[in-house]
């Protein structure tokens, strides 16, 4: 969402290290992809939860929204902050990009919550599940979600029609780590994505929007899922594959609607 609205130079990004031991997510410059805390120079997150609120109990977890004004942290649950950049920053702002715009709001939010259970939290319930009930609960309707999103796809090139949306950003998170994490590590191995006809080039459809490919660190993404839950994954062994091509013609541009013209001729510049 910081890159769709070329909010670059107005907020910056601290990256920490995709693994995270019992000591929680710490900063590791020297690591290839990571930065130091440009903020304040902690060496772990868990220093600026303390420095926001002395007091905090709170599971420390990212992404983190730091003001620096008030220096203290604004919001640490994603979709909460996926909104406040798309629509509280506009005056700072490069590109004039809605993916909240009036006339879809309400489909919009609609489908946030749709896709939320069974998708983007129907992977981790799978994943994390300690009992075969639960799991198959979890999974059922994790592709039976997915089965459905493909269907609509077939006709639409977006989730909410024929403008792209934070409904699309909230399912691309989900869908762009499936093969490579989910699949195997969280036991979600019913079918790839890249196995659905529709679903799998509606997520390079987005992946190529100008600005979303270059937020994708596939080598994070992989690192931290594989090594971080030794409950899970107790000898952290990262899987090999799948070596997708997300860069590969998808066809979707056939289907009404567009990028927003903003983002297509920055990409052009």
């Amino acid at each position: 969402m910081r890159a769709l609205k070329g909010l670059e130079d107005a907020i910056s990004v601290s990256v920490v290290d995709p693994y995270r031991d019992e000591d929680g997510w710490q900063f590791t410059p020297e690591k290839e992809g990571c930065t130091r805390d440009h903020v304040h120079d902690a060496d772990y997150l868990r220093e600026l939860y303390v420095r926001a609120d002395p007091d905090v109990t709170c599971r420390v977890t990212v992404p983190v929204l730091w003001d620096t004004d008030e220096d203290t942290i604004v919001n640490n649950e994603s979709k909460e902050i996926m909104r406040m950049l798309d629509t509280e920053f506009d005056e700072v702002a490069d590109h004039t990009v809605d993916l909240y715009p009036d006339g879809y709001r309400e489909e919009v939010d609609r489908i946030i919550d749709e896709i939320y259970e069974p998708i983007n939290n129907g992977v981790y319930r799978a994943g994390f599940a300690t009992e075969q009930e639960p799991y198959d609960e979890a999974v059922d309707e994790l592709f039976s979600a997915l089965t459905h999103w493909d269907d609509v796809l077939a006709d639409q090139r977006y989730l909410a029609g024929d403008r792209l949306t934070e409904a699309d950003i909230a399912m691309f998170t989900t869908l762009v780590r499936f093969d490579n994490v989910y699949h195997t590590h969280f036991m979600c191995n019913v079918q790839y994505i890249r196995e659905f006809d529709n679903l799998w080039p509606y997520l390079r459809d987005i992946y190529q929007t100008p600005g979303v490919g270059e937020t994708v660190n596939m080598d994070h993404i992989t690192e931290h899922y594989y090594t971080t839950h030794p409950d899970v994954n107790p000898h952290r062994i990262i899987a090999r594959g799948p070596a997708l091509n997300f860069d590969a013609p998808h066809d979707r541009d056939e289907l009404a609607g567009e990028p927003p013209a903003a983002l297509v001729s920055s990409a052009k510049r």
